[in-house]
């Protein structure tokens, strides 16, 4: 059971489509009305294998020209592109794509080189089937190189807009040879990795989401510009003055107070066009002014610093000059 399958819920009539494989054995489907709803895989089937047994069809070969057109009206299937490498034998592994969607996909499979790109397989996947494009050998693995793949969305008919799909993929041998598992429309063993797993699908209009925009006044409110508060010239650091609990406060926390201050009013002192601005540390044990030198010696909007009027402030403030 795999991505884009169509499936049917064994104990209700209800069809829809694999979007998400979950943990512990729970498949996610989204049925006709859009829901979709996580379900035990043991209560689901897949629709093309429960018909086949109860009417004895023969299963057509998994190629483009033979492909058969499983669409389901009403739902369809949106992901579901996949690369898959069926070993061939011990020395040799053969690349399919396989299209598990409902759309026909115009496509080409390319490796880039230095300065060009080499063409492997372009043409034209139709929905529900699987082509055969490259043989490889597993002793060339790590020269592989990078796969592009491109690809349009088709169908026949009214149809949302889809963007084009682009996926790049090098493949590494601890991941490679560690996601062997049943491919669709082939249902063969491979190294199967599907292309369009991200792929962000548009979500549809919320039609009473819309109206209320449509009500919502179409003029932007007018931008408030607040005025740069300007700090004084002279930025005193002491703890006493910056809050009245220091009496409270334990070292590392005086410390962050008077940190943060500083970064505060330097920032206010380059977004209001200041020159310098001076700080009064004190001299202390000169833990405050090793530390505020070691951040303004890595400030890009400071020029320099130095001690500031040596006879009014000793060695106990520091002159900051703005660029």
């Amino acid at each position: 059971m795999n991505i884009g399958d169509k499936v049917r819920l064994i104990h209700s009539k209800e069809e829809g489509i694999v979007t998400r494989i979950l943990p512990n054995n729970v498949i996610e489907i989204e049925i006709e009305d859009g829901f979709r709803l996580p379900v035990l895989k043991r209560e689901l089937a897949v629709v093309s294998a429960v018909e086949a047994q109860a009417f004895r069809t023969v299963k057509p070969q998994a190629t483009p020209d033979k492909a058969t057109d499983s669409r389901p009206t009403g739902i369809r299937a949106e992901k579901g592109i996949f690369m898959a490498f069926v070993p061939l034998n011990d020395r040799e592994i053969v690349l399919h794509l396989i299209n598990n969607t409902d759309w026909d996909l115009p496509y080409s499979l390319t490796t880039p080189t230095e300065r060009h790109q080499r063409g492997i397989a372009g043409g034209y996947l139709k929905a529900k089937s699987a082509i055969k494009v490259h043989e490889l050998l597993i002793k060339d693995f790590e020269d592989w190189g990078t796969f592009v793949f491109h690809c349009l969305y088709f169908t026949v008919g009214f149809s949302p807009e889809r963007a084009p799909l682009t996926k790049r993929i090098k493949f590494r041998a601890n991941t490679f040879f560690n996601n062997k598992r049943k491919a669709p429309i082939l249902e063969k063993d491979a190294y199967l990795f599907q292309l369009d797993a991200d792929e962000k699908l548009d979500q549809p209009l919320n039609a009473q989401e819309l109206k209320e925009k449509m009500m919502e006044k179409n003029e932007p409110e007018p931008a408030v510009s607040l005025p740069i508060e300007r700090p004084s010239s002279v930025v005193d650091l002491h703890i006493e003055k910056l809050t009245r609990d220091f009496l409270a406060l334990n070292n590392n926390e005086m410390i962050a107070i008077q940190l943060k201050t500083f970064e505060q009013q330097l920032e206010k002192a380059i977004a209001s066009g200041m020159d310098e601005i001076t700080f009064i540390h004190g001299v202390g044990n000169g833990v405050l002014r090793t530390e505020l030198h070691r951040r303004m010696s890595k400030h890009k909007n400071v020029k320099f610093y130095e001690d500031a009027q040596k006879e009014k402030f000793g060695y106990g403030a520091t002159k900051v000059k703005i660029k």
